[in-house]
Formats: C-alpha cells, structure tokens, sequence
C-alpha cells in the first residue's frame, strides 16, 4: 500500500510493522536479482570458453594466464555461492517468508551449485563413448568435445575412462585435459579408453552439436577412433568438484 501523501506532495512514512515487511520483501528481491545475475554471468562464461581454435594456436605463457582467469572466475562464483547462502540463512533466522521471492532465490542458489559441480544432477542428456582402439585420441579431440557440448547448452558434465582409470571427473568451468593420445589426463586424472563422458542437456540439440560435418564426431574419426552417442530422457552425473574455500575472499554484507 503506497504511503498517504499529504497535499503539499509529502510522502509520510508507513507504520512500522509495514516497513518491517517492505524491508523483508526487499531483501528477498535483491536475493533474487543477485542469483539471475549470476546465471548470466555463467552463460557468458560458457560461451567464453567455446573458442577452442584460438587456444590452439595459443603459447603455453598464454594458456597458463587463460587458466589463471578461469580459476578467478570459479573462486569468484564459489564466493557468491556463499554469500547467497549467508542472505538465505539471515533470512529464514529473521522469520523471513517472502513466498515466491525466496523460492526463487532457493531455485537460483540450487542452479548455481550444479553449474559450479558440487552438488549431483539429474535430467535429459547425452552419453557419448570414445573407443580409442588405434591410440590416436589426443587431448585435443577431448576438449573439442567438451566445448561443443558446453556451447550446444550443457548444463552438467562429467568424464570417465576405462579400466586403470581414476574416479570421474566433474566438468567445472577451470577443468583441462593434458596429455597425449593413450595417456590423457583431466584435471589431473589419469583416464584410459574408452572414454566416456555424461552430459545433461537437451538430447536433441546436443546430438546435433556433435554431429555437425566436420566437428568432433568427424575428429574423432580421422584418428581412428569411434564416437557413439546416445540419447536419454534420463542420465545422473554424479561425480562432484571440491568445494574449495577462497583464500582471500569472503562473502559481503
């Protein structure tokens, strides 16, 4: 209810119970904006990430200050993961309900954490499989296929190897494969052929992406190897990130 406004065009200030609840409404709202900002910032990163011929030309002095960039940028969403979670908490202990507001802000909370890897997902997807039978599968094939993934709208990934591999591997913005063919490794984890790589998304548009003449099907073809992908009205992603703290970083407010 808008405040009474005298005939000189003053506003009087509402009663005190009302801007309690004009307050708690606002704070909810501004938790809300907070966490769609976000969401965009984690599509423009996506999208970022998808310019793998230019990172193939690139000197390692480069890639090391791309890297560098990418482990900033998680740090920076780990922190607003938590400081998201610090005006949910404040929130709920202030007796705070504000319905849809806060739902919202639950909702944004939970989709950040799977974008960031330290929660598990669930939902349609791919499940690609990359038999390596020739050895002639090199990291560069790898990250190609992820990034046509992420471009294509993958929203959760991870990867794993056969037998002698390491556990899998959750997909995060900063992830790499180094290595040579026959000897990959992502983040660090060592993972042997076939390769396997779970993707939630949309099935269609991701099977399209990978499909595209001259891609990563195409790629994996050249050197031997045979890409086969299927689609699922269900696939789990199990596999989680670290949640690491900031070292410097610490939420506001």
């Amino acid at each position: 209810m808008d405040a009474p406004e005298d005939p000189h065009g003053r506003h009087e200030l509402p009663p005190a119970p009302q801007r309690g609840i004009h307050h708690r409404w606002l704070a909810a709202t501004l938790v809300a904006v907070l966490c769609g900002l976000l969401g965009l910032a984690i599509v423009t990163q996506v999208r970022d990430t998808g310019s793998g011929d230019a990172l193939d030309s690139a000197r390692p002095a480069d890639l090391l200050a791309v890297l560098d960039t990418l482990h900033q940028r998680e740090a920076s969403l780990r922190q607003e993961i938590a400081s998201l979670e610090q005006s949910l908490a404040t929130m709920q202990a202030s007796g705070t309900n504000s319905g849809a507001a806060l739902t919202e802000a639950r909702a944004r909370l939970a989709a950040l954490q799977i974008q960031v890897g330290t929660v598990p997902a669930r939902g349609p997807g791919v499940t690609l499989t990359v038999e390596d039978a020739h050895g002639g599968v090199g990291p560069d094939v790898l990250l190609d296929q992820l990034q046509e993934l992420r471009a294509a709208g993958a929203e959760a990934v991870q990867m794993s190897g056969g037998p002698g591999s390491g556990a899998p591997v959750r997909i995060g913005v900063d992830s790499f494969i180094t290595g040579r063919a026959g000897d990959i490794r992502v983040d660090g984890v060592a993972l042997t052929a076939p390769y396997r790589v779970i993707a939630i998304g949309d099935p269609p548009t991701l099977a399209a992406a990978l499909n595209i003449p001259g891609g990563v099907v195409d790629a994996v073809t050249r050197v031997g190897g045979v890409l086969t992908i299927a689609q699922s009205p269900q696939v789990d992603v199990a596999a989680l990130r670290e949640a690491k703290a900031p070292q410097y970083a610490r939420p506001g407010g």
